[in-house]
């Protein structure tokens, strides 16, 4: 009988040591924590150019990096408010909308279109080399010198709206291969200037990105040698006037996917 309570108290040890080894050995058993995903942004992160597309005006598809990563990981909660012709006003205005406290991981590709994307493809595709160069050179200015303001209020009014939340802003791409193409194609001059504007909106980017205390993941190089005019080009050509110059599937899935997995581990 006097031994009873040491038995006792051996056997709460060993259960307690069991139960200690079995949530080691088996981790999957613990309880994750959620994770409430909103991807906001442009067409970039909407999925312009991969297809097919929702109802909405947005271009929304679900080829894009956001839904594939949603997915790959199931998330507790998805949110995708990203649309396709969206500048920083626009996610000021209704895309923060969707977030909350409870938001825990937010993505974003934004500020390409603040800088006349389209305008400056325009100009580079039709027009003449020096309405390329002076589009291109008006953009660089923009993005050194008005777009950083933008984008701090921007990732403020995110902060703000979703104070617990991971911010990871996603870059762009370089859209050409400067090697020889077909002979319908933008000259090499050209392609080369586009490039470079590229990597200037993405010191920029990457710059602001850091001074808000997020993370930004830059496409770049996961694009390297799939741009317009490669032998296997992820960034659409003219086949589409609203497609133009933008990923195809390939290029969400090997491009901007592998590019926000390695910064969220």
């Amino acid at each position: 009988m006097p031994h009873r309570p040491l038995a006792r108290a051996l056997a709460a040890l060993v259960a307690l040591f069991t139960a200690a080894l079995g949530a080691v050995l088996v981790p999957g058993t613990a309880q994750a924590a959620a994770v409430n995903y909103v991807a906001l942004g442009d067409s970039y992160s909407s999925g312009v150019g991969a297809g097919p597309y929702d109802w909405s005006s947005c271009l929304r598809s679900q080829k894009s990096y956001a839904p594939l990563w949603a997915a790959a990981h199931g998330v507790t909660s998805f949110s995708f408010p990203a649309c396709g012709g969206a500048v920083t006003a626009d996610v000021l205005n209704s895309q923060v909308n969707a977030l909350s406290a409870s938001t825990t991981l937010v993505t974003i590709t934004i500020g390409g279109n603040d800088a006349g994307f389209v305008d400056v493809i325009t100009s580079c595709r039709f027009g003449s080399t020096t309405s390329c160069t002076n589009a291109v050179n008006t953009a660089k200015a923009f993005a050194t010198t008005t777009l950083p303001g933008r984008l701090d209020a921007t990732y403020a009014a995110i902060r703000n709206r979703a104070p617990n939340a991971r911010l990871i802003v996603l870059g762009y791409p370089r859209l050409f291969e400067t090697s020889s193409c077909g002979w319908l194609a933008m000259s090499t001059y050209k392609r080369t200037i586009l490039n470079e504007a590229a990597d200037v909106l993405a010191s920029v980017t990457a710059g602001r990105a850091t001074a808000a205390g997020a993370t930004f993941a830059d496409t770049r190089p996961y694009f390297a040698g799939h741009g317009v005019c490669a032998g296997d080009p992820w960034i659409n050509d003219v086949s589409g006037i609203i497609e133009a110059y933008h990923p195809d599937a390939d290029g969400y899935r090997y491009g901007y996917l592998p590019a926000l997995n390695a910064v969220t581990g």
